[in-house]
């Protein structure tokens, strides 16, 4: 599958879901969808800016408020000091290794509750925090 091929497949995933696929948008979803390291939007404006000079972070901070409200990515406020961006919206936990500071998807099931208590549940998120393998092993 060739890049063109890709990009009208980017393309026709965000007409999709009502928004307006500009280049930007199309390339942050692609960075998103590539890269399932949990990014911040330092991270996505590091990697995306070198070939794109055009692209800001308010340009990053907008297209990601966008694709939240939208349920293309979840906000992970799994550190107090920066959002990092999830493109798996399936229910599932996050790992935070307090060593390398990597934030891992890890497999447990979470219950789907509709309500709890008599509140309505929308969103559920777990979070966990200690040492990745990797760091283990050093």
């Amino acid at each position: 599958m060739g890049e063109e091929t890709s990009m009208n497949k980017l393309r026709e995933y965000l007409e999709k879901r009502g928004i307006q696929p500009s280049f930007h948008r199309l390339k942050i979803l692609e960075y998103l969808m590539t890269h399932r390291t949990h990014p911040t939007v330092e991270n996505i404006y590091r990697a995306l800016s070198k070939d794109i000079p055009t692209l800001s972070k308010t340009t990053i901070y907008n297209t990601l408020k966008l694709f939240l409200s939208k349920g293309i990515v979840w906000g992970l406020t799994i550190d107090e000091n920066e959002m990092r961006y999830d493109f798996n919206t399936e229910p599932h936990a996050h790992f935070k290794c307090v060593k390398c500071g990597r934030v891992l998807d890890v497999s447990l099931e979470l219950p789907l509750l509709e309500s709890i208590e008599g509140h309505k549940v929308m969103e559920t998120h777990l979070y966990l925090k200690g040492i990745c393998k990797d760091c283990l092993k050093r």
